[in-house]
């Protein structure tokens, strides 16, 4: 598991350097974009989870790099936002995209289109985020979730996020089928059989990866 987070209390991430955008022209904005959206899809498909530990503000770009994240806790003084219509810009690493799929598309529009920042126990009734808590606790409840998501068999945890990434971005019955595909194929691994094995045991698996 990886945990993204900021450093100290005051910013997970607070956005993109405005003096250097105010010297790109249209192809270099696009380059920027396109640079930013594929980090985002990286981390989004990244074969072991990541959950963000929004740890202050997360604006602009930085709130994009959250919702690429697989988890979100926050802590109480967590901003989230995407300001970008009050600079004369729109969100161009992602935020169009993931924010609807995230909260809805009247509560992203609403977002997207007044340029306001959302704080953490708002953006926790939205399903921005997963959890808040208080700024000491953040660390250890992100550890603590890790710590979860270790135990269990890393084959299946990947085959779980390839299966809801795929369902996101395709059909219902698409994402069925790959459900069907990624269920099966745990069947040839050495961890599902600990695992059952284990199970009916009644004794802890322990898995390798195999």
């Amino acid at each position: 598991v990886i945990i993204l987070t900021g450093k100290g209390d005051k910013a997970f991430i607070a956005g993109a350097d405005i003096q250097t955008m105010q010297k790109m022209n249209a192809n270099q904005a696009q380059a920027f974009s396109k640079m930013g959206q594929e980090l985002t899809v990286k981390i989004e498909k990244s074969k072991i989870p990541i959950i963000a530990a929004v740890n202050g503000f997360a604006l602009g770009g930085g709130c994009e790099l959250a919702m690429a994240c697989h988890i979100r806790y926050a802590s109480e003084n967590a901003v989230f936002g995407q300001p970008e219509v009050s600079l004369g810009l729109i969100a161009g690493w992602g935020g169009t995209q993931r924010l609807p799929r995230l909260v809805g598309k009247g509560k992203a529009m609403e977002i997207l289109l007044s340029g306001q920042n959302i704080k953490a126990d708002k953006a926790y009734s939205m399903g921005l985020v997963n959890k808040v808590v208080p700024m000491d606790e953040l660390i250890p409840s992100v550890e603590k979730l890790a710590h979860s998501i270790i135990k269990n068999a890393p084959i299946a945890v990947t085959a779980t996020i390839n299966a809801v990434n795929k369902g996101e971005s395709t059909a219902l019955h698409e994402g069925l089928l790959k459900e069907q595909a990624e269920f099966s194929k745990q069947f040839n691994t050495e961890d599902t059989r600990e695992g059952l094995s284990a199970f009916l045991e009644k004794r802890s698996p322990e898995f390798l990866g195999k």
